[in-house]
């Protein structure tokens, strides 16, 4: 890191900007993640851990960069006030730029990162035993952290939902940085929502048109499909009356009774007889 001030100088005061990196702040950690207390801690010391997460709470709030000043800082994390080449919060800084963490362009010119990569395979080596193991364990762990692509869509809906409840792209993109959001993950959320949306002054679309935004085509399937799930079954058909005799209740049918005849019978002298229904079986004369 080149000589920032000479030995009889004051703490100077510093221009933070962030360094942006696209593969470190997709794969890293942040500062003030529990991660970095326990792992990179031993690495980077205390001051340097807490510098760190100073700097991370600054750029949350303004993104574009601040002014540190250097005396102020050193009276917060506790490491000394005197001046010159060798003060302790001048290599404290140094000791962000020899582990990646930030670099140094000019003599008050600091860009730092918003997220820390994990430790390499070295740096690792250097820790405890136990630490190690407890590293190894860590890094098997399924992370909690949702991916970027998850990030940037819960972006995207947000600043849609903000433009559409009347914000200006402006205060959605402040608000989003307010949310934590990284400024590039912001802004593509903004441009993208602008451009799904009709809250720049178009006509408002015609009642019998299919909605302009995905949210609402998403609220109008939904509707539909829970009116098609609900909707009341058709009614059953009324049941078939059975055919019957007799059409109506407590009446005789009007079908006459079959006839009732008896076979004739032989009699003693080779004649026939023939017992009528009324004889009661009785033979004839």
């Amino acid at each position: 890191m080149p000589h920032m001030i000479d030995a009889e100088s004051p703490l100077p005061v510093l221009t933070v900007e962030p360094w942006a990196d696209p593969l470190v702040d997709e794969l890293g950690v942040d500062p003030r993640a529990p991660y970095v207390e326990r792992f990179w801690l031993p690495v980077l010391g205390p001051s340097t851990v807490w510098l760190l997460r100073r700097v991370a709470d600054r750029l949350d709030a303004e993104p574009d960069g601040f002014r540190l000043d250097l005396g102020d800082t050193a009276r917060c994390l506790g490491v000394g006030m005197r001046g010159g080449r060798n003060a302790p919060i001048l290599k404290t800084v140094e000791r962000c730029c020899r582990f990646g963490a930030a670099r140094m362009f000019g003599h008050d010119h600091l860009s730092v990162r918003r997220r820390l990569a994990p430790l390499n395979r070295s740096q690792v080596e250097r820790l405890p035993d136990w630490l190690q193991a407890e590293h190894a364990e860590w890094v098997a762990r399924p992370s909690e952290v949702p991916a970027v692509e998850q990030m940037r869509q819960r972006a995207r809906r947000l600043a849609l939902s903000l433009l559409e409840l009347g914000e200006s792209p402006e205060a959605c993109e402040r608000q989003l940085h307010a949310w934590r959001f990284h400024p590039a993950v912001a802004f593509d959320a903004v441009r993208w929502a602008r451009s799904s949306s009709d809250v720049d002054g178009a006509a408002p679309p015609a009642p019998s048109r299919e909605p302009a935004t995905a949210v609402a085509r998403a609220a109008m399937a939904r509707a539909e499909n829970l009116s098609t799930r609900v909707a009341a079954p058709p009614a059953p058909p009324a049941p078939r009356s059975a055919p019957t005799d007799d059409p109506t209740p407590g009446s005789r049918s009007p079908r006459p009774p079959l006839p009732r005849t008896v076979p004739p019978r032989s009699s003693a002298d080779g004649g026939s007889s023939g017992i009528s229904p009324g004889t009661g079986g009785d033979e004839a004369a």
